[in-house]
C-alpha cells in the first residue's frame, strides 16, 4: 500500500508546541490544513496558532493516541518523545518521523555507533558509564574533549568542556553520573548545517549548507547560503543527503557538520525536525523549512529550496529583556530588509530564545552584516 497523502483541509498533530512547533503551525494554516498539538506546557508558543492544543506530558500515551486519533498524521518538533508514545500515535494514524528514527537519534551513544556502521564520518569519540570510565576515555582522546550526557541536552546545556583526565570525576557529577559521549576537541575552521526533506514517498530536497556561529554554545547568527567553496558545499549535501536516505528519514533531518582546518567534512549531530540555524528559508527560499516540513510529512510534492536571495539570522535571547529598557523594537521595524519574528513567550529567562532578526543581502556577507547591524538598534 503506497503511503498515505494528507491533503490541504486535513489534520496534522504535533508532538511539542513550542516555538519550533508554533511556525510550523502557521505554515501549515497557511496551506489550509488544521493544526493540533500536545505539550506540557498548557501556555506553549503554539498554543494561540493551533486549533487545538492538548496539555498532557510527552510521555501519556493515552493523550497522544487521543491526539493521532482526530489528525490524519502526526510529526515532532522536539526529538525528546519517549519511544512507546511515538510507537502509541503510530498505531492510529502516520507518525512522521517515526520511533525507528528517534531510536537511532535520541542517544548519543546510538546515533554514532549508527553513524559508524555506516561509514559516515566522525571525529575521535568513546562512550563511558561511569567516572572511571571517562578518565580513561579522555585520556585515550588525548585530554582535550567535550562530555556531553547521552540523552537530552539541548543549545549547549548537557555538555562540559575537559582539558585532562583529572577533571572526569567534577564532569561525571556535573552530568548527572549518567552515561555519556566523550568527544575529542578538533581543528574547526566552522560549523555547517544541511537541512534535508524526504517524503514518504521517497522524494528528496536538499538545502544549501548554512554557515553557523557559536557563542556559549548557542547559536548567535547564520549564514545562508554559507559562503564555502564549491567542493565543501558539494561534500556537505551529499554526505546529508546519504545521512537522510541510510535512516530512511519521513519528514526533515537536519545534519549538523564540522569542517576541520584540512578540509575535512565531519558529521557532528541528527535533528529530525526543523532547526534554528534554517530560520533563514523564510526570507531567503522559495519554501521555507517549516513548509517543507509540513508537505513532507503529508507526503506532499517537495517544493523549491533555491535560495532566492541571501540571507542571515540572528537569535535573540531574553537576556536583552532583562536588560534596562528591554529591546528597542521600534528602531529594527524601522530597517529595510529587515524582519523581526518574535515567539510569543511570555517570560524572559537568560539564554532563552524568545525570537530572531533575519535581513536579506546582495550577498550572505551583506546579510550578515545588515542583520548584524540590526541587533545593535535593538539593543543588543
Amino acid at each position: 500500500m503506497s503511503p498515505r497523502v494528507v491533503l490541504p483541509g486535513g489534520t496534522i498533530g504535533m508532538l511539542g508546541g513550542g516555538q519550533l512547533g508554533r511556525m510550523m503551525a502557521l505554515a501549515a494554516r497557511t496551506l489550509g490544513f488544521q493544526v493540533q498539538a500536545l505539550d506540557p506546557d498548557a501556555d506553549c508558543p503554539a498554543h494561540s496558532v493551533v486549533d487545538r492544543c492538548v496539555t498532557a506530558s510527552f510521555g501519556d500515551t493515552a493523550a497522544a493516541e487521543a491526539l493521532a486519533r482526530a489528525c490524519d498524521t502526526v510529526t515532532l518538533e522536539i526529538e525528546k518523545i519517549p519511544l512507546p508514545t511515538l510507537e502509541a500515535v503510530a498505531r492510529h494514524t502516520p507518525m512522521r518521523p517515526g520511533a525507528d528514527v528517534l531510536r537511532v537519534i535520541q542517544h548519543r551513544g546510538r546515533q554514532k555507533g549508527w553513524l559508524a556502521k555506516g561509514g559516515f564520518p566522525l571525529g575521535p569519540w568513546r562512550e563511558a558509564h561511569s567516572a572511571v570510565e571517562l578518565a580513561e576515555a579522555i585520556q585515550a582522546l588525548g585530554g582535550r574533549c567535550f562530555v556531553k550526557s547521552s540523552e537530552g541536552g539541548y543549545d549547549g546545556r548537557g555538555q562540559v568542556e575537559v582539558t585532562s583526565a583529572a577533571e572526569a570525576a567534577q564532569a561525571w557529577r556535573e552530568l548527572g553520573e549518567r552515561s555519556v559521549v566523550v568527544e575529542a576537541a578538533l581543528a574547526l575552521q566552522s560549523e555547517l548545517s544541511v537541512l534535508v526533506a524526504r517524503s514518504p514517498h521517497g522524494e528528496v530536497a536538499v538545502y544549501p549548507p548554512a554557515f553557523n556561529h557559536h557563542e556559549e554554545r548557542i547559536l548567535a547568527w547564520s549564514l545562508l547560503p554559507g559562503p564555502l567553496p564549491p567542493a565543501v558545499l558539494n561534500k556537505a549535501t551529499e554526505l546529508a543527503r546519504g545521512v537522510t536516505e541510510s535512516l530512511q528519514v519521513e519528514g526533515l533531518l537536519v545534519i549538523e557538520l564540522f569542517l576541520l582546518k584540512d578540509g575535512s567534512v565531519l558529521v557532528n549531530e541528527l535533528a529530525p525536525r526543523p532547526h534554528n540555524s534554517f530560520h533563514s528559508t523564510e526570507v531567503a527560499c522559495l519554501t521555507s523549512q517549516f513548509e517543507q516540513a509540513v508537505r513532507a510529512v503529508c507526503n506532499l510534492p517537495l517544493g523549491s529550496v533555491e535560495v532566492v536571495r541571501p540571507a542571515a539570522i540572528v537569535n535573540l535571547l531574553g537576556d536583552l529583556w532583562l536588560k534596562d529598557g528591554g529591546p528597542r523594537f521600534q528602531e529594527v521595524l524601522a530597517m529595510p530588509g529587515v524582519r523581526l519574528h518574535l515567539y510569543g513567550k511570555r517570560e524572559a529567562r537568560k539564554g532563552r530564545k524568545m525570537g530572531h532578526l533575519s535581513a536579506v543581502g546582495s550577498s550572505p556577507e551583506d546579510a550578515l552584516a545588515r542583520v548584524q547591524a540590526a541587533a545593535t538598534a535593538l539593543g543588543m
